[in-house]
This record gives C-alpha cells, structure tokens and sequence, in this order.
C-alpha cells in the first residue's frame, strides 16, 4: 500500500471505550482495569481537508475541536502507520470519563482514534493487537491504562525489548468496584513527579509479593483484597498532592475495605469482595468527606474498546443526534 492510497469518503466508525483504573494499589505501571464507564465516538471520512470535532458531555468546550484533539492525533498516528493518505476528519464525540482524575481518560481518548482507524481501514489494511498496543503505548507512554482499555478485563502489561506486551485476565465476579470522583483534578505528570527515583529494597520486595497477591485476590479469592492493595512504591509519595483522597484510603481500609488510589488519582477506587461493600464505601464517604465525592458504581468491563462501520446515513443521523445528545444506538 502507498501512501496515496486514501480511506473513501464518507466512510464512518463507532467506537466505545471504557474507563480504566491502573495501578490497584501494587501494581506501579503493571496492572490495570477495564469499568463500565464509556467514551463514544463516531469518526467519518469527508473530502475537505482538515479535522472537526463536536463533543458532548465530559470535556465540551475544554478539549481542542481541530486537528489537535487527542482523538484526531490517534486516528492520524494509526492511519500514518498503515501509509495511508491522511483524509479530512470529522469527529463526534460523547464523553463520560472524567478527567484529570485517574480514569484513564487520555488512555481512552488514545484507544478510541486507534481504534477509529482500525475500523476505517477495514478491507484495506489490518491494524492487529499488538500494533494497536504499541501505537497507544507510545502516545500514552506507558501501557498499564491503554492495556485495559482495548482488552477489557483485569490486564498485565510489562515492556519487552520489542515493545509492550499483555495478559488479559477474567476478573472473579464477586468482585465489586465502585470509583469516588472528587471535583478536584490531577496530572498525572505531577503525581509522577513526587516520586523518588529509588525506593528501599524491603519496600520493592513487600509490593512484588502484593502484586501477584492482588492477581489471585481478583481472578479467585476476592476475599483477600485488603491484604493484596498494600502498597509502599507510589501511593505515600502522592499522599500530599491528594490529602482528602489519602485520608479517605485510610479510613476505608480500617473499615475492612480494598481502597487505593485509582490511577494517578485524585480518585479512589474500592474493590469490593461483594456488592454490599460499595454500598458501606459508599456510606462511609458521604458521612466523613470534607467535599463532595461522586459515586460511581460500575462492573469490570469484559469486552475493551469496540468499533463497528456506519451506514453513510446513519452517520449523517449521528452528527444530528450527537449535537443535540447523544448518539443513535
């Protein structure tokens, strides 16, 4: 294929992508989870150069709307890997992931333009797993929320000489998660920056026992969860930039429940060994936060991030739909 192949015009994709939660306490860069919370976008082909996105929801009237967009940028990254003319775009985007607040919302943002250009590529080249992992690697420069996101499920990601690779694994469904979302943000650039470069040797040991713990804790032993989210590498070291979420941790972990923070934070995810824990979590924060914390009580996310072609009508309706709500199912 030649870089003066072009995708047609007109040609239009659905993708979802779920929210995710790295880290699970242990897990530093390696672990991460798939949640019921979705990003939706549709991505249509036009013959005027150029990128327009229109976003509703979580990020509207924040986020770029031209070629700048995240979105965009990996719909153009993927299509430039296959050496496929760059086609004008127009975006349509309905968001529901927060951000700034460590779910995974540039990791999603990443696998939703990856995953748009898969599908726009349909019958013309094949953009396969582990190039989608790659791709999505490099832009979010590390894969533990990337993972999740286009797999689903609980997921390990470590990084090869070759690039990254993954296990995908089906999460006990006694397993229980609920995410407190603070008004607060985060960069995650800031959260990485309060931690040392190294850490005592007793510490790296406690967390590598910790962190196969958790694997088992969340594929067979959900009642083990408390003790498998200890962690001393990241979480201590990000205490200041987050006092109330820090706090809250600790309270929940003395009423018994797995919280740690979710991804970079501010955020904090509960795992619960069954549902009635979220709804104890959930008790528990409203009585004693000093602000307000957002529930949200979600389910793993088994499937990752899909896409399916449209109908050149039905991406007419969705631009409609989109502005006005959100898009047609």
């Amino acid at each position: 294929m030649t870089a003066h192949d072009a995708v047609p015009a007109g040609r239009a994709v659905r993708v979802r992508v779920p929210a995710t939660s790295a880290n699970l306490g242990p897990g530093f860069d390696s672990l991460g989870l798939a949640l019921s919370l979705y990003d939706e976008v549709v991505v249509r082909v036009r013959p005027e150069p150029g990128a327009t996105v229109t976003i509703d929801g979580v990020g509207a009237g924040e986020v770029p709307t031209d070629d700048t967009n995240l979105v965009v940028r990996a719909v153009r990254r993927g299509l430039e890997h296959a050496g496929v003319a760059q086609p004008g775009l127009e975006l349509y985007a309905t968001n529901a992931i927060p951000h700034g607040r460590g779910m995974g919302s540039s990791a999603a943002a990443i696998v939703a333009g990856l995953m748009a250009a898969r599908g726009l590529l349909e019958g013309m080249v094949d953009l396969d797993a582990a190039t989608l992992l790659t791709l999505a690697t490099e832009m979010e420069g590390h894969p533990d929320n990337v993972a999740p996101a286009l797999f689903g499920g609980l997921t390990i990601a470590w990084m090869t000489p070759d690039g990254p690779a993954h296990k995908r694994l089906l999460v006990h469904r006694g397993v229980s998660p609920v995410v407190f979302v603070p008004t607060s943000t985060l960069s995650t650039k800031l959260a990485r920056s309060l931690q040392p470069m190294t850490v005592p040797h007793e510490d790296a040991a406690f967390n590598v026992s910790r962190s196969a713990l958790l694997v088992a804790a969340l594929i067979q032993s959900p009642e083990l969860l408390l003790a498998a989210t200890e962690d001393r590498l990241h979480q201590a070291y990000r205490a200041s930039a987050m006092p109330e979420t820090d706090a809250l941790i600790g309270l929940l972990r003395q009423h018994g429940l797995a919280a740690v923070v979710s991804g970079a934070g501010p955020s904090l995810l509960v795992m619960g060994s069954d549902p009635a824990q979220r709804l104890d979590a959930a008790e528990l924060v409203e009585r004693h936060a000093e602000s307000t914390w957002r529930p949200l009580m979600l389910a793993v996310d088994l499937g990752g991030a899909t896409v399916k072609a449209l109908p050149t009508l039905e991406a007419d309706l969705a631009q409609a739909s989109t502005i006005h709500g959100r898009p047609p199912a």
